[in-house]
């Protein structure tokens, strides 16, 4: 299929069959972008999110603009957009046209409650997992607390939370850089890699002897 092409059914099907906004649509987009089409790692899909976030617009269109830029620059980031907010405008559009009529029906208004809370146990799942891939230590624990109460509370705007928790980790990674020599973020982002052993980078005595041997040997 025409990369394009994939680009568009792919959000296309992401913006038709998500419900309840950016952070719900993150396990479809982890099964679409991820699992399926392989155009991203489930941590950088975070990082995608994290970024769109902090920036003006819909989390999720943000989000496939990313994806989309990653692909094919602008046309790719356009076209993703575009596949990705198609439903919306005609489903809104649609609903919208109807609301006025069939909102006050106790069958709408019931529907409406089950549709909510199945939201927020999307929204349960995407933060949960979210945090398991963002929260990597005890320092990491405790800005996460930090932030909630601060959000939960209304102590700090949302744009002030992100700006002070990167602040937070912009200052714990100099810290522990200075006094260990290794950056946490390059240790996280190794942590999957396998490392060499202890034989293949420092040879043991017998293989030392045997290799003496065959260099006297020839």
């Amino acid at each position: 299929m025409n990369i394009y092409l994939d680009l568009f059914a792919t959000f296309f099907r992401i913006g038709l069959f998500t419900f309840g906004g950016g952070l719900a649509m993150l396990p479809m987009l982890e099964k679409e972008v991820v699992q399926k089409k392989g155009w991203a790692t489930y941590d950088e899909l975070v990082d995608y999110f994290a970024i769109g976030q902090c920036t003006p617009g819909i989390i999720a269109v943000n989000t496939a603009t990313f994806v989309g830029y990653t692909k094919k620059k602008w046309k790719g980031a356009a076209i993703a957009t575009l596949g990705v907010v198609s439903p919306s405008l005609v489903i809104i559009i649609f609903i919208a046209s109807l609301m006025t009529s069939f909102a006050s029906l106790e069958i709408v208004q019931h529907a409406l409650a089950g549709i909510r809370i199945g939201v927020c146990v999307l929204i349960g799942q995407a933060v949960w997992k979210m945090m398991k891939t963002g929260v990597k230590d005890v320092y990491g624990l405790v800005i996460f607390l930090v932030i909630l109460l601060a959000s939960y509370f209304n102590w700090l705007p949302v744009v002030l939370c992100v700006v002070f928790a990167m602040l937070c980790a912009l200052i714990y990674c100099q810290i522990v850089k200075k006094k260990t020599g290794v950056s946490p973020a390059l240790k996280f982002a190794n942590s999957g890699v396998p490392q060499k052993s202890k034989q293949e980078d420092h040879p043991t005595e017998k293989q030392e002897q045997k290799s003496q041997k065959e260099g006297d040997a020839s």
